[in-house]
């Protein structure tokens, strides 16, 4: 077996508790009477509509002005939008909620009344959340932008005439495409542009989201223009639609908003914080009684677990927007912190098989952490490919929305975010960092006894 030093123990188990107080707790700072986070905690996290509730509000194209003056709202008038401008309307607010890490939400757009309708959870730790402006910052006119490698504006939505979705068979196979056209003042101006940067990249930007970078493969003089790239047909109607939402010759206004009740209060969330602290001294207790020293690494490295994985969801850093926690996403992390206990469990008994066949101390860890590494991979890795399906399945604007309904998807993507980053936050703590913890720690002398172990001393 290859020799850790001891100290490696302590450095990683300090490592370990200090990030996980970080994870847990967060890192603030002032900056005068204004308070700043660093790094996000478990306050900072975003809970979902089921948990804390949320706003539904009601959009509807912006209407014209009557021959007297006044706002009109009848049949006629609100026909001339088509149901295609409505679903890039729709794509403004969905490339607006996901850039802000939102995905618990309902989003549909009604034709018959051209009416678009969202629900969003409140925002995190914010006491003060005000729905009447978040409601209009989803609203607010789309900025659509084109920028040159040095993140320049070269040109913006009011040069483009409409977007596209298209399929090319020359190749043998469907090859999907958005086709985009300039209208006669962008024309020019488009040339320009694809003369001055052939060969280079020109991203299209919505608001401050990033919707492609294509890079410019000719001088384009007609003002018709084909984005290509490794598209699928969903993802090119997608990319369609959100080009045509900053062009639109119409804005968004609020026909109305109200509040959401939770399904779960907060009183019943602090009760589940208490019953998982509860859980967790017990399954410490069971893990270091059991298997003594291996069952006290098992528990840091849980710990570390838990924090990796409240990392994923808060996004830690303060710079980045929380992932939005629902209570089907608190079941994956429950589910995934089982597996991680499974998984020192496992290895803990291995070493135990290795004593009983006569092995020695050394030579018991080594062969009991390699015999069970495969099963623990194979476990694992079966949720990860399920985890990672789920999210690409059931992730945001997906078409078996249609199916199962757009509340439906949100909630079935939370638990697959949940459970993937806690089966690899378990790869990481349970599995790699614990081995390497108990590899240095029988170089303690006071420690090297099989019964610490798990064996039985002759």
């Amino acid at each position: 077996m290859k020799r850790i030093p001891k100290p490696v123990f302590f450095i990683v188990a300090v490592l370990i508790l200090l990030f996980a107080c970080s994870a847990f707790i967060g890192v603030r700072y002032y900056e005068g009477d204004v308070q700043k986070t660093a790094v996000k905690g478990i306050s900072d996290i975003r809970w979902g509509i089921d948990i804390r509730g949320g706003v539904e509000a009601t959009f509807k194209p912006d209407t014209m002005k009557s021959e007297d003056g006044s706002e009109s709202d009848d049949a006629e008038e609100v026909g001339d939008i088509t149901d295609e401008q409505l679903d890039s309307a729709k794509s403004i607010i969905e490339t607006r909620m996901v850039s802000q890490g939102i995905t618990d939400y309902e989003l549909y757009s009604d034709n018959n009344s051209k009416r678009i309708i969202v629900r969003f959870p409140w925002k995190e730790n914010d006491e003060d959340f005000d729905p009447v402006k978040a409601v209009d910052e989803l609203a607010a006119t789309a900025h659509l932008s084109f920028r040159n490698p040095d993140g320049e504006e070269v040109m913006n939505g009011s040069a483009v005439k409409s977007a596209s979705a298209r399929v090319s068979t020359e190749s043998g196979k469907n090859e999907y495409m958005v086709l985009l056209e300039l209208n006669e003042e962008g024309k020019q101006l488009f040339a320009d542009i694809t003369e001055k940067y052939l060969k280079q990249a020109i991203s299209i930007y919505m608001d401050e989201t990033l919707l492609s970078a294509p890079t410019v493969q000719a001088h384009i003089t007609d003002g018709s223009a084909q984005i290509t790239g490794n598209f699928t047909a969903e993802e090119a109607q997608k990319l369609a639609n959100q080009i045509n939402g900053g062009a639109l010759p119409f804005t968004l206004k609020v026909a109305s908003y109200s509040g959401i009740s939770p399904t779960l209060g907060q009183n019943s969330l602090t009760a589940m914080g208490y019953a998982a602290i509860i859980a967790f001294i017990i399954i410490a207790l069971f893990m270091i009684i059991r298997y003594r020293v291996p069952g006290f690494i098992a528990v840091i490295a849980l710990v570390g677990q838990m924090a990796l994985s409240v990392v994923a969801i808060t996004r830690y850093f303060g710079v980045f927007n929380s992932f939005t926690m629902t209570l089907p996403g608190i079941a994956g992390l429950i589910l995934s912190v089982g597996m991680g206990v499974d998984a020192n469990i496992i290895t803990a008994e291995r070493i135990k098989e290795e004593f009983r066949s006569g092995k020695s101390l050394a030579s018991a860890i080594d062969k009991g952490t390699k015999n069970s590494l495969s099963a623990i991979i194979d476990g694992n890795m079966t949720v990860v490919i399920v985890s990672i399906i789920l999210l690409l399945v059931f992730g945001p604007s997906n078409i078996l929305s249609i199916i199962f309904g757009q509340s439906t998807t949100g909630t079935i993507y939370a638990f697959g975010y949940t459970l993937l980053m806690g089966t690899i936050s378990n790869f990481i703590m349970g599995v790699w960092l614990s081995r390497v913890m108990l590899k240095s720690v029988i170089n303690i002398k006071c420690l090297q006894k099989k019964w610490l172990f798990g064996g039985v001393e002759k």
